[in-house]
């Protein structure tokens, strides 16, 4: 039985973090560790799901804003479209 690693969660990046995520999993999937084995594995893999957790959302975070900044333009043009058919209209 792999003892759970003793890096800091905070530390990892994602691809460490879903790494030694699937590691857990397939440790405790295997049933053999002890209750207090089994105890730190599933603490441990709870704090890796969260820090990959984080990583998503500080990712989708960037995406946003990314897609924010390139509609920002767009939406500037489609107000003059709306400013101007209200102007056709009188």
């Amino acid at each position: 039985m792999a003892t759970p690693n003793k890096t800091s969660v905070s530390d990892l990046s994602y691809e460490q973090a879903r790494d030694e995520l699937i590691a857990v999993v397939n440790e405790l999937e295997q049933g053999s560790a002890t209750l207090e084995q089994s105890l730190a594995l599933w603490e441990r893999g709870e704090a890796l799901a969260q820090r990959c957790e984080e990583w998503l959302i500080g990712a989708r975070a960037r995406l946003d804003a990314a897609r924010g900044a390139g509609s920002a333009d767009g939406s500037t043009t489609a107000g003059s479209d709306a400013a101007g058919d209200a102007n056709a209209d009188q």
